[in-house]
Order: C-alpha cells, then sequence, then structure tokens
C-alpha cells in the first residue's frame, strides 16, 4: 500500500471520526451515520489495499 493511500485512508477515518462526534454533539444521528460509514469505507480500502500487497507479494515470490 502506498504512503498516499494510507494517508487518504487515515484523513478520511478521521473526517468520519469527527463527523460522528459532531452528530453525538447535536444528537444528529444522520451525521453520525455519516460519520460512521466514512470510517467504515475507509477500513474496507484499507483491507483492499492489504491484499493487493499480498498477491503482489505471493506473485514476486514465483517470480524467484
Amino acid at each position: 500500500m502506498g504512503v498516499d493511500d494510507k494517508l487518504d485512508n487515515a484523513e478520511d477515518r478521521a473526517a468520519g471520526r469527527v463527523k460522528e462526534a459532531a452528530g453525538a454533539a447535536t444528537d444528529d444521528e444522520r451525521l453520525r451515520e455519516e460519520g460512521r460509514v466514512q470510517q467504515t469505507e475507509s477500513d474496507i480500502k484499507d483491507a483492499g489495499e492489504q491484499v493487493k500487497d499480498a498477491a503482489r507479494k505471493v506473485g514476486d515470490a514465483f517470480d524467484r
């Protein structure tokens, strides 16, 4: 996973936390849910990047 991808995902996760906290503070359930969704999407992107990295390593092992 590239550094840019990690930073983008970390930014999305942090923004999701802020939205969730703002929603909790203002009792806005829609905003809370948006924050949760944004965090989950970031986690899914991280997992996808990890799968791609693992596949590359497997491919590299067969190239040797």
